[in-house]
């Protein structure tokens, strides 16, 4: 068994820092948990359309 090493470690948390903050996790999040209940996933197109407009209604999400 090999460890990574500190740099690699280091760009995985990067990674996994710069999905989350992007949105990237959350989409897979959701074909995660559409696989999990067995039902067909909704376009990437119309989950991205859905989440945008959940975040517009949200006044904490925006800063205007």
């Amino acid at each position: 068994m090999t460890t990574a090493g500190p740099l690699t470690r280091a760009w995985r948390g990067v990674r996994w820092y710069l999905r989350e903050w992007s949105g990237e996790a959350r989409w897979d999040d959701y074909l995660a948990e559409c696989a999990e209940h067995g039902h067909p996933p909704m376009s990437r197109r119309e989950f991205e359309r859905i989440r945008s407009a959940v975040a517009e209604r949200r006044a904490v999400d925006r800063c205007c």
